[in-house]
């Protein structure tokens, strides 16, 4: 019996045989050329598989759920994963492969998240990937402006989206989405110290008081009125305090500069992202102001009103009239609740002419007025001495400080950082009894700040979209440690109940729920 043929060899019989019979006839291709074409096609056919099969963009989802019977389903092509376990802070990879998506020619697949309560729906976001490129094509969360949190009866939805690149810089190379699911929390302080309850009578100070850190930073409302009628020097100087943008803008045209302008400011200065209503409704009852002028050089050329706003350096926010006005239609609104301001002027330009105190004052009467009389301004030792019962008995809730010596935990070097573990380290290091005395007030920071990372600032300023913030980055990866770590350490036996503050950018529900949680325990 003949040995059975090699694939070769079966090739060359059906590429040169005759049509019938075994005998060969002479064959004009070379055996070399017809082992190579047979080679190619086979690895053709295999390199074809590995594509389909390899090629894929990953996205990490980070979900929090505070609400019974709410689930959050994720879902990119063949592949969903549900999440409904409460109070767990958890995440999962999910993978948008090109062998998921239909058609040979399709390369672009939608990822996205459903959020339902007892069976209904909520909210359902969506943003669709290149699985080649791994860029975003379109959809609901292709820009930060464009994720406000959800609110649908008693229940709040927060949620982001960073649109990664391919891990430059050690930023992630998977796009990175948070969801928390938590209940509203407009009358919190009502919940945990209802009227008439033991609780009342216990200090004010025992609290531990969600913040929004540098609430003035919500938008690109203000800069965009202004940039449009600014010049390349007049951007230049808004950028100045930062060093690394500086030298950026030192190298390039006044052109140039105007160009990248507006997404170098959102992707690297903007921390907030919802209403001043929106992030009270959410939670946060703390807040860091920094009132200040427009830069000198800034106001011959601003079509802005001369009057205070919120500043990160140079760059003007928030004006604080309507900070102010907000805040107290939230209290007038919400009778149990009671806010803390405080002002600060730490990394604002000397350029920028910071207000008096008779200024400040007419800012806040005018703000006050609007209550009539059922809302006063308290101040740093009503917040330290007084307890809930007496703050809301004297109409004090609004308490207003400022230039507070606080225990805080960050540090440019522990919070540039993308991962958050040199945060924890931070707090491990930093709250400590020793540490605490002599201080007011405790602030745990849980933000990253990897805008002071340099190589990070000059790729996220050159690839700079509404989508690329570097400090939304890394914000689900650092809360996912760092709100953990608060809700198990923050609160240890012996330690004077001094006020702590929870600050986070991008404010969430998740740490409202922690810090609302640590509350109620600290007031049992």
């Amino acid at each position: 019996m003949q040995p059975p043929l090699t694939t070769i060899q079966k090739e060359e019989t059906s590429v040169g045989a005759a049509p019938s019979g075994n005998k060969k006839r002479p064959s004009s291709v070379s055996p070399l050329l017809r082992v190579v074409a047979l080679t190619f096609r086979k690895f053709s056919s295999l390199w074809h598989l590995v594509v389909r099969k390899m090629l894929s963009k990953g996205i990490q989802v980070y979900t929090y759920i505070a609400v019974p019977g709410c689930k959050v389903e994720l879902s990119v092509p063949k592949q969903t994963v549900v999440k409904e376990e409460l109070n767990v802070f958890a995440n999962d990879d999910l993978q948008l492969q090109l062998k998921n998506l239909p058609g040979i020619l399709t390369t672009t697949g939608r990822f996205s998240f459903k959020v339902t309560h007892n069976g209904s729906q909520i909210t359902e976001q969506w943003v669709d990937v290149n699985a080649l490129s791994g860029g975003v094509e379109g959809g609901t969360l292709n820009t930060i402006a464009n994720t406000p949190s959800v609110f649908s009866g008693d229940i709040i939805v927060t949620y982001g989206f960073y649109r990664a690149g391919h891990g430059e810089e050690g930023l992630p190379d998977h796009h990175q989405c948070y969801v928390y699911v938590i209940p509203n929390y407009g009358n919190w302080m009502g919940s945990v110290a209802p009227l008439g309850s033991p609780q009342v009578e216990k200090p004010f100070a025992s609290l531990v008081l969600p913040a929004a850190h540098d609430i003035g930073m919500n938008s690109m409302k203000t800069c965009d009125a202004l940039l449009q009628h600014a010049g390349g020097a007049v951007v230049t100087t808004l950028l100045s305090n930062n060093t690394v943008l500086q030298k950026i803008a030192d190298k390039v045209s006044s052109a140039a500069v105007m160009s990248l302008a507006p997404n170098i400011i959102a992707s690297l200065a903007i921390t907030q992202k919802d209403s001043v209503d929106a992030v009270l409704q959410i939670g946060a009852r703390y807040f860091e102001f920094r009132p200040a002028h427009l830069h000198k050089a800034v106001l011959p050329v601003s079509p802005l009103p001369d009057k205070l706003y919120f500043q990160h350096g140079a760059i003007p926010g928030m004006p604080y009239d309507e900070f102010l006005h907000d805040v107290v239609q939230f209290l007038l609104a919400h009778p149990t609740e009671i806010i803390v301001v405080q002002l600060r002027w730490d990394g604002v330009p000397a350029e920028c002419a910071r207000p008096s105190d008779q200024e400040l004052n007419d800012y806040l009467n005018t703000a006050l007025a609007l209550s009539k009389g059922s809302i006063e301004a308290g101040n740093l030792d009503d917040f330290l001495h007084a307890n809930i019962a007496q703050l809301r008995n004297d109409r004090k809730r609004l308490i207003m400080c400022s230039n507070v010596d606080s225990l805080s935990t960050y540090t440019d070097a522990a919070n540039a950082t993308l991962n958050g573990d040199s945060i924890l380290a931070e707090y491990q290091s930093v709250l400590k009894p020793e540490n605490e005395i002599g201080k007011p007030l405790i602030n745990i920071q849980c933000q990253a700040t990897a805008s002071n990372i340099t190589g990070v600032v000059v790729y996220s300023v050159l690839s700079a979209d509404a989508s690329t913030s570097c400090l939304l980055s890394t914000k689900a990866i650092c809360d996912s440690k760092t709100l953990t770590w608060i809700r198990s350490n923050a609160i240890r036996d012996g330690r004077p109940e001094k006020p702590l503050i929870v600050m986070n950018d991008f404010f969430d529900g998740a740490t409202a729920d922690v810090s609302v949680a640590l509350s109620r325990e600290r007031l049992q």
